[in-house]
């Protein structure tokens, strides 16, 4: 199994209409393509910043890079992205003033599987 931790650091009064963004447009379409969300959680730092991440699951690294290919592909999820950032001041504004940090990182397991 593959698995990846995608990562943010957003400013509190912009979690809840970055969630609404993650549950209403990007979590349906990396279903649609197959990926296998673990869970995703945030916890509040003392700076005014949440921390916000995700686990993901793939059967493989190829298989991941294969859904990413489809995700990044689809028009009309990349149209509704676009219409997101637009409607909250642009691409640059929101990575300027919302979004301050982004990571995404494979993750590996430090339990031994019993063969």
């Amino acid at each position: 199994m593959f698995y990846r931790r995608k990562f943010y650091i957003v400013k509190k009064e912009f979690v809840e209409i970055f969630n609404a963004h993650f549950n209403n447009t990007n979590l349906p379409n990396q279903l649609k393509h197959g990926a296998r969300l673990v869970g995703r959680w945030m916890k509040e730092n003392n700076d005014d910043t949440v921390e916000i991440f995700a686990i993901w699951e793939y059967n493989t690294y190829e298989e991941y890079l294969d859904i990413e290919s489809k995700v990044r592909s689809d028009k009309a999820h990349v149209k509704r992205v676009q219409d997101w950032y637009l409607k909250n001041g642009g691409r640059e504004r929101v990575f300027n003033d919302y979004i301050l940090e982004v990571k995404n990182e494979p993750i590996e397991s430090t339990v031994k599987e019993n063969n």
